[in-house]
Parts: structure tokens; sequence; C-alpha cells
């Protein structure tokens, strides 16, 4: 059995499924464009599937650790570009269906602030979560054990890479 098909098999995802909605927080996507540990499974996972959502807050954070990474000299100039665009092509291209913060997102994640009180939530997690609801996601993707916690709690699955 590959490696995707373990990680279906135990959480139950069709490939694509219609009612399957999978959001990729910052740290899932990023790890698209940046070679970290998990990336390859998470690719793995990822390919040939139709369910993804992305937020147009991730792509601003995944960019965000790309400027860092070159300040820090991990990256060149040149590679933090080709980056970028490789993140916004994929984005404009349909892989994902991307979602955008409005009024009601920032209301749902205010009371996702008020009312998680076993988890430290902070702002952007709060966003996170509060954009994969509102974008009916069933599952999220995410590296970050907070956000994990807080989506579990506001009843999205979390998948395990």
């Amino acid at each position: 059995m590959s490696e995707s098909s373990a990680v279906e098999s135990v959480i139950g995802l069709e490939t694509g499924g219609a009612d399957t909605g999978i959001y990729l927080d910052s740290s899932a996507l990023a790890k698209l464009y940046v070679p970290e540990p998990e990336s390859d499974s998470l690719d793995t996972f990822l390919r040939g599937r139709r369910d993804l959502l992305i937020s147009e807050l991730a792509i601003t954070e995944v960019l965000s650790a790309v400027a860092r990474k070159r300040r820090d000299g991990m990256l060149t100039a040149a590679q933090s570009f080709e980056i970028r665009d490789a993140v916004l092509a994929d984005a404009d291209s349909g892989s994902f269906y991307r979602l955008d913060l409005s009024p009601l997102v920032h209301r749902q994640a205010e009371r996702l602030l008020l009312n998680v009180e076993s988890v430290a939530l902070r702002t952007l997690d709060a966003l996170h979560v509060a954009l994969a609801l509102h974008g009916s996601a069933t599952y999220i993707v995410t590296f970050d054990a907070r956000m994990r916690a807080v989506a579990l709690h506001a009843g999205l699955k979390a998948v395990d890479v």
C-alpha cells in the first residue's frame, strides 16, 4: 500500500471526493515549495486531488516565510522569486480552491478566539480555522499543534501526513 493510500484508508478519504474539502494552512502549503522533512509525503498525499482549499492568507504567510529564509541566507533572491512565481502560478492554475478573508470569516475567527479556552489561540490560527470552516472543509492539513487542536475543537478532522 502506498504512503498516500495508507493515510487515506486511516482517515477514510477518497481521492477527490466531492464532500471532503481539505484546507491547507501555511505550514502545509510551504512544504510544497520549500523542502522540509514532511514535504515528500505531503506531496504524495495531495497529488491528483481536486478537493484542496487554500487561502490568500496562507499564500502571504508562505511568501513571508520565504522572505525570512532569504534574509537568513537560506535562499537566494532568485530562488525566493522562483518560489513566489510557483506559488502564485499554482494558485492561479485551478489546482486549489482559493478562499479569502471576509467579514464573516473574521466574525467566525473572533468567536473561536472568545470561545476556545483550552488552547492559547493566536489570531492567524483562528483566521485559518475560520477560513476552513467558511470554505466547508471537512479536513485540515497543518503542522502546527496549536492550530490542529483548535481545528479539532471546531469540528474539523486533521490529516496526519
